[in-house]
């Protein structure tokens, strides 16, 4: 996989293809789907325990007792017998009815929050999220940049030299090539004289299951070879797998750069993923249409191999501002077909887009299940491809996005609620003329 993690795109698709469950807002929504049966269950079964112990004790009770001096300490009724029969037993009161009232309340605000937390996070669809939630996503196709402490060849670090590096991408299709830079910079942001030793691309195979080539490459700072300026300091190489034994490698190619500065060996790896194979083109055609109080995008495509379809795009509007990350994830058949990408009206009014809006760097791929690599990259769409009609705002539906699985959801979060309300009703009856605590939920509407 690609060194540069934190910035790839690769992970959440893979999500968003195995599943079609990647929820942009990941942790909330991936833990309530893991977690809610037995969140559910076990949530019932304290509130009933609960309002059993207030219901059938009017009165503070003690609950268990405990046997005091020279014994053991075990507590009553236990199969653990204590040393001395002699000594006295001593009543522990339960908690008392305030301590109760905090717990329950604790309680209450407990499953509120789940249930508000889950009906803000599902607004709108998982193919159309605002693209704050995604910020590896909003400039897929800007160049890879990192800075570190010089990693040494031996094993460990050495800050006391930084090393900046970049590619120009990570995923590649057929014919395109990336460009990597390296730098070394001391701790005040000096640039360092740097000598490259030796630059080597290999490709990688899941558990070497299959033979692939290796390619030496050029990484000068002598203005060439996409270097762009001599004796900078920035030392520049191309890799170009189309035009060498890589040409049908399909998988990740790593480069391993090794380096010297100041007599100290460093190394550095560059990851990108290559795709020789074209499952899919782009025809260019793209219509939009306002259907349901949402505005969709179809593009055209020439599918020469069926299958399932990740497809990813961004909206921007006329100030420039990214407002949303449209995906698509679905079965294609061989031939022309359309593929939708979908802006909800609510998501648009929400975050007051100003048209025209621009749907820009459309990226695609065909998933290929139980094999290595897991995909065959269609080319990209990079820049705007689109620019919209003006449409008032008004003609976009402001109703949050509904579904079977959403409402059966909010149901069972909303018994949780109720359950808990219940139990303090239980607890004090006086709680049933008195208002619960303030619901998130309403919160949220007053933002």
């Amino acid at each position: 996989m690609p060194s540069k993690k934190s910035q790839r795109p690769e992970p959440r698709q893979k999500k968003i293809a195995r599943g079609n469950q990647s929820q942009p807002t990941a942790n909330v929504i991936g833990g309530l789907f893991n977690h809610w049966p037995k969140a559910v269950v076990f949530l019932a079964a304290l509130l009933a325990s609960v309002i059993w112990w207030s219901t059938s004790n009017s009165e503070p009770a003690t609950a268990v007792v405990l046997r005091t001096g020279t014994g053991t300490g075990a507590v009553s009724g236990s199969s653990s017998e204590p040393q001395n029969f002699n000594d006295p037993l001593v009543p522990i009161p339960v908690a008392s009815m305030e301590e109760r009232r905090q717990m329950l309340t604790k309680q209450l605000e407990l499953v509120d929050h789940t249930l508000c937390a889950y009906r803000d996070a599902t607004r709108y669809p998982n193919t159309s999220r605002p693209i704050s939630e995604h910020p590896d996503q909003v400039y897929p196709n800007r160049p890879v940049e990192e800075q570190h402490a010089m990693r040494k060849e031996g094993g460990g670090t050495d800050s006391a030299v930084q090393i900046q590096t970049s590619q120009s991408r990570v995923f590649m299709v057929a014919g395109e090539t990336v460009i990597f830079t390296i730098k070394a910079l001391n701790k005040e942001g000096k640039v360092l004289p740097m000598f490259v030793n030796r630059a080597v691309a290999s490709g990688i195979t899941f558990q070497g299951n299959r033979e692939t080539p290796q390619l030496p490459l050029s990484i000068t700072d002598e203005g060439r070879n996409g270097d762009l300026a001599a004796g900078d300091g920035v030392f520049s190489g191309v890799l170009a797998p189309a035009q060498s034994g890589f040409a049908s490698f399909n998988g990740t190619i790593r480069t391993e750069l090794k380096y010297n500065v100041d007599g100290r060996a460093g190394v550095v790896l560059f990851d990108v993923i290559y795709s020789p194979e074209t499952p899919a083109t782009w025809t260019g055609a793209i219509r939009e249409t306002l259907e349901g109080g949402s505005l969709n995008f179809y593009l055209k495509t020439n599918v020469h191999t069926p299958g399932r379809y990740v497809v990813s795009g961004r909206v921007d509007d006329a100030k420039g501002k990214p407002v949303a990350l449209v995906t698509f994830n679905d079965m294609v058949p061989q031939g022309n077909s359309e593929i939708r990408l979908t802006v909800v009206g609510k998501l648009l009014r929400d975050q007051a887009a100003v048209f025209p809006l621009s749907l820009r760097d459309v990226d695609a791929y065909l998933l290929k299940e139980n094999t290595d690599p897991d995909r065959a990259l269609m080319p990209r769409l990079e820049g705007v491809t689109h620019v919209t009609r003006n449409y008032p705002l008004k003609n976009f539906s402001d109703a949050e996005w509904q579904s079977e699985e959403r409402s059966r959801y909010l149901t069972e979060y909303s018994k949780d609620v109720d359950l808990a309300k219940a139990a303090l009703v239980a607890l004090d009856p006086e709680q049933a003329r008195k208002p619960f605590p303030q619901s998130e939920c309403s919160k949220e509407k007053m933002h």
